[in-house]
């Protein structure tokens, strides 16, 4: 199945360098361009590619504004490529339901390995924001507090993913971990999500780590 992907960044210039390498990946059609967020929506809304890459930075609607519109219309999965790695950038964009936060030196074949696992429903973080969020946490520490809404209502099993989802695990990984086939967890992920109102299994890895919900505890009864 081919992937369609639509590229949305303010500077022309990017927009055919991102072209040129999706456009020659096998499994790839870039189905269009966006220069702002507002267009990238309404690109979107016509087109309904499985991936998008968004900008953050662009005139107008923003690229965090715009993933927020997008994620919540349910219309393609979202993957963020920008020249800034702020933290601000980070986590607005991961709240408001990206699948992935890329820099823009990324290589074109990481670049293209990113797309095909958004594509098929993982997350992706770029190295460096890996390790800024896993320090943070693990300086802060988990924050316990009231379950989270519809924690309950998770199966057992659903329960297990969510762990898994909080130690960054991909949907093969978690397969491997579970021993169940990637179907099944993609039916799962989709699911818990679905259950805790979240719009990425990245929010899901954010909500998990916290609340302190590792794949250990979330075996247990609440």
């Amino acid at each position: 199945m081919t992937i369609r992907v639509l590229v949305a960044d303010d500077h022309s210039a990017v927009r055919f360098g991102l072209t040129t390498i999706l456009g020659h990946a096998e499994g790839i059609q870039v189905v269009g361009e966006a220069a702002d967020g507002a267009a990238a929506v309404r690109q979107a809304r016509a087109l309904r590619p499985d991936v998008t890459l968004m900008d953050v930075r662009m005139p107008g609607t923003d690229g965090i504004a715009a993933t927020r519109q997008l994620v919540a219309e349910g219309l393609t999965q979202v993957l963020v490529l920008t020249t800034f790695d702020l933290d601000e950038y980070v986590h607005g964009a991961l709240r408001a339901g990206a699948a992935g936060f890329l820099l823009k030196s990324v290589e074109a074949p990481r670049l293209i390995e990113a797309v095909k696992l958004v594509a098929a429903g993982d997350g992706v973080l770029a190295p460096q924001v890996t390790r800024r969020l896993i320090t943070a946490f693990a300086a802060s520490g988990p924050e316990p507090g009231p379950a989270p809404p519809g924690l309950g209502d998770l199966t057992e099993r659903e329960r297990e993913v969510l762990g898994c989802l909080g130690e960054g695990l991909s949907n093969a990984q978690i397969a491997t971990r579970l021993h169940i086939g990637e179907t099944t967890v993609k039916t799962h992920v989709s699911r818990v999500l679905a259950k805790l109102d979240l719009r990425s299994r990245v929010q899901a890895a954010i909500l998990a780590q916290e609340n302190g919900l590792t794949a250990a505890d979330l075996r247990k009864d609440p």
